[in-house]
């Protein structure tokens, strides 16, 4: 089946200062391109989620990977057959992924991860390579998990994500002697979460690597142990393993 439209979400954690004029550029170019949706920028970085006509799509990536910040970008891609988005939105904000954490810095170094294949593995086993006992912590909105999950998975039932970093320290002790991986939706909470947990010395503890839509990519729509669809910020509303609405 052929869908007419590409949606693709993707982030970079990146030192950024000419944030007025990248800003100018994106928007225009696409605009140009007929693309829709989000873009956020900040001095930490990009976040994005577009969608519009594949070769649109494809040309607006092209030349955003033009600037080495940027180069060798990696998207995650799904479809649909009608535009997602109401309008275009390119934004200057504090931070691309907000946690009100200035000591947290994606930018100074990355927390470890887990790919997919490594988690699936570590999902049917119920322990990690090591054999210590394996736990899943869901970093999204309460209202997100309630549209699918891991089977299992803590859901310390956050509103907003900034709650994060109090709800660790809340409920620290329920992760004690487990390998602990954290996961959402397509990787860029995790960043920050990851390097919290880092922080308050959790050393078994890891990220999903690109998130819940990199596991259905890379686990061709088997993903084990996911149950129910993965909630999305537009009007797909939720796609399934196979990243269709």
């Amino acid at each position: 089946m052929i869908h007419s439209h590409l949606n693709i979400a993707s982030y970079r954690f990146v030192a950024l200062d000419d944030l007025v004029g990248l800003r100018q550029r994106l928007f225009d170019a696409a605009e140009a391109l007929g693309l829709k949706g989000t873009v956020l920028m900040a001095e930490e970085g990009l976040n994005l989620c577009l969608a519009g006509p594949p070769a649109g799509v494809e040309a607006w990536l092209e030349a955003l990977r033009t600037d080495l910040r940027f180069a060798g970008l990696e998207v995650k891609r799904s479809w649909s057959d009608t535009q997602p988005f109401k309008r275009l939105k390119v934004k200057i904000k504090r931070e691309i992924i907000r946690m009100n954490q200035p000591a947290v810095r994606p930018t100074a170094g990355r927390a470890a991860a887990v790919d997919a294949a490594t988690l699936a593995r570590w999902i049917t086993q119920g322990t990690d390579d090591a054999g210590r006992p394996l736990k899943l912590l869901d970093t999204r909105n309460d209202f997100e998990v309630d549209a699918g999950a891991f089977d299992g998975a803590l859901n310390w039932q956050l509103q907003k994500f900034s709650d994060f970093p109090a709800a660790l320290l809340a409920h620290q002790t329920e992760l004690a002697g487990h390998t602990v991986v954290i996961y959402c939706t397509g990787g860029i909470r995790c960043e920050k979460a990851a390097l919290v947990m880092q922080a308050q010395g959790l050393a078994h503890s890891f990220q999903l690597d690109g998130g819940i839509l990199k596991y259905f990519e890379d686990t061709a729509g088997l993903a084990p142990g996911w149950q129910g669809r993965c909630f999305v910020f537009d009007e797909r509303a939720g796609l399934d393993t196979a990243l269709t609405a």
